[in-house]
């Protein structure tokens, strides 16, 4: 109470009501990898650049787009008109880089409801990342305090090796900060070899999805970079030298075309040239003359006879120092034609094959690991009915299909692990209903506290809620008043997830305790030692994995 010495009134206002607990976001997840602009890696080191973005348009925005894929077409003449042209093959060349797929990545978690995220970018797409770049991520990841989700989906493409030890170093950053949970994407057909490296600690904070799905994505590409094979070549390049340390004869044109190039004695000290159809004629002056001084003599002849010289060129051979003598006429050796001509070249010449080649881009489609669209499963499950909700026996978006086809029996295997007690969630195709999420186990699948991931993640969210709204007990006197405060906002809360349906129990008693005070929580020696502690016991709800019906033959009464 404050001391008054002047005489007069004063007003005080008493605080009554206890503080609440503002909830934290549960799903915002962090992508690591590489952007088209991402900071420049040196000495195998690089400062990651962190960036919380929204929609993918800000992405675009801060960090580029997609690295565009190389196609090969192939073409044919058409079985039943041979003066058409159809589509053969088509060929997707994978990236000789990396296969760079944070793009996409964030394009399929928007797209099944993602929300706010923060990117990690360690790299752009010159060269393959390194193990150390996504480490150097993660270290970034570990000072921001808003995620709660970490993907490591680029990893793959690192090896097995690197990814499944980034997955540990995942999993002990959530057990260390207790406030985020892991997404794992188990490769393609190394079920087991997953099992086997992903060791036995810290699992409960980390689920793994399998297996990837062919999504409805497709793939940025520059028409200049999409060859067309089959069609006549239309143009190439011939060569030929002439004489040791002489000149070299270049010719481009045609790929039909038979270039010739002719070396005449002349009768005057001056080199002259004429081009007749497709052959090039040299007169030099009796004696020869040497590659520097016929080099010389082209490049003004050329200057003043552009069009006359026929696509023809004289570059010197080495030095140029060589003697060039009269010799017969000579073919041109062709060094290098066209070997298909780029979508971008029949733009306005071949305007049907065009767009047949364009229409059969558009089916190619990008294929990806199933985490970041379960990324935004659990973004949207959390939005719509709480985090409480097992993220699963929901449908995908953009997706058309998981790439491996998995039954009743081949989920057995994957959801309960005998040997090692490793759950892996299964992406499976039902008739009817899509692509869905059919599973929501954390890697503990045999751990009856932490088997699911909805307990996991739940706990993550009362855990850190009320660690920061506590804070403001922190110096306060460590007495009855402080306690019953923290007591009264702790309940308050958790009375209002019994409402919403997240702990389980007819009465709040059943659902939930909070216990703090001396003789309870504390000793004398906690009080002196500055220690204020408070128990909390929740009853988390559990999903109904198992749903088992019963039937039974009811006997006739009348």
């Amino acid at each position: 109470m404050a001391t008054y010495k002047t005489p007069g009134v004063y007003v005080e206002e008493v605080s009554t009501l206890p503080p609440s607990v503002a909830e934290v976001s549960t799903a915002v997840p962090a992508f690591i990898g590489c952007t088209a602009n991402g900071p420049v890696v040196a000495n195998n080191k690089v400062t990651p650049v962190v960036k919380r973005i929204n929609t993918l348009l800000e992405y675009e925005t801060a960090f580029g787009e997609a690295k565009p894929r190389t196609f090969s077409v192939s073409t044919v003449a058409s079985s039943t008109n041979p003066t058409e042209i159809e589509i053969g093959t088509v060929t997707n060349n994978a990236d000789p880089v990396y296969e760079f797929s944070l793009y996409h990545s964030l394009s399929l978690y928007f797209k099944n409801g993602g929300g706010s995220c923060y990117i990690i970018s360690i790299g752009n797409y010159d060269a393959k990342p390194t193990k150390a770049q996504f480490e150097a991520g993660l270290a970034a990841l570990e000072k921001e305090d808003e995620p709660t989700l970490i993907l490591l989906t680029e990893a793959i493409g690192l090896g097995a090796t690197e990814y499944y030890d980034l997955c540990q170093q995942a999993l002990a950053q959530c057990k260390k900060l207790g406030d985020r949970f892991a997404i794992l994407d188990v490769p393609t057909a190394s079920v087991d070899a997953f099992r086997t490296a992903i060791g036995t600690t810290n699992l409960m904070y980390g689920a793994a999805y399998y297996p990837s799905v062919q999504t409805t994505l497709t793939y940025d590409y520059n028409e200049v970079d999409v060859k067309l094979t089959g069609l006549t070549p239309s143009s190439a390049t011939f060569q030929k030298a002439f004489g040791t340390k002489g000149i070299l004869v270049n010719y481009s044109g045609a790929s039909t075309d038979a270039p010739k190039a002719r070396i005449v004695a002349g009768t005057t000290a001056d080199t002259t040239f004429g081009v007749s159809g497709k052959t090039l004629t040299i007169t030099v002056a009796t004696g020869g003359k040497t590659g520097n001084d016929i080099v010389a003599a082209w490049g003004t002849w050329k200057a003043a006879n552009t069009a006359a010289a026929g696509g023809f060129d004289i570059a010197k051979n080495d030095d140029g120092s060589g003697t060039i003598d009269a010799t017969d006429s000579t073919a041109l050796t062709k060094t290098s034609s066209d070997a298909g001509t780029s979508l971008d070249a029949i733009k306005s010449t071949r305007t049907a094959l065009y767009n047949q080649v364009k229409t059969v881009l558009s089916q190619q489609r990008v294929t990806l690991p199933a985490g970041p669209a379960v990324a935004g499963i659990y973004a949207s499950v959390d939005r719509d009915r709480g985090v409480w909700k097992a993220p699963a026996n929901v449908s995908l978006s953009s997706v058309i299909g998981p790439t491996v086809k998995i039954s009743h029996e081949d989920q057995e295997n994957l959801n309960v692990d005998t040997t090692a007690g490793k759950s892996i969630n299964a992406i499976r195709a039902f008739t009817g209903k899509g692509t869905l999420v059919w599973g929501a186990r954390t890697l503990a699948g045999n751990d009856n506290e932490w088997r699911y991931v909805s307990v996991r993640r739940l706990f993550n969210m009362i855990e850190e809620s009320t660690q920061k709204a506590t804070s403001f007990a922190v110096f306060e006197p460590n007495d009855a008043t402080t306690w019953l405060k923290v007591k009264a906002m702790i309940e308050s809360y958790l009375y209002g997830l019994w409402q919403q349906g997240a702990l389980a129990g007819q009465t709040p008693d059943d659902a939930y305790f909070v216990n703090v005070g001396l003789g309870k929580t504390m000793t004398p020696q906690d009080v002196l030692e500055g220690r204020m502690i408070v128990e909390i016991g929740v009853a988390a709800v559990r999903p109904a994995e198992f749903i088992i019906l019963r039937f039974t033959h009811k006997l006739q009464q009348a």
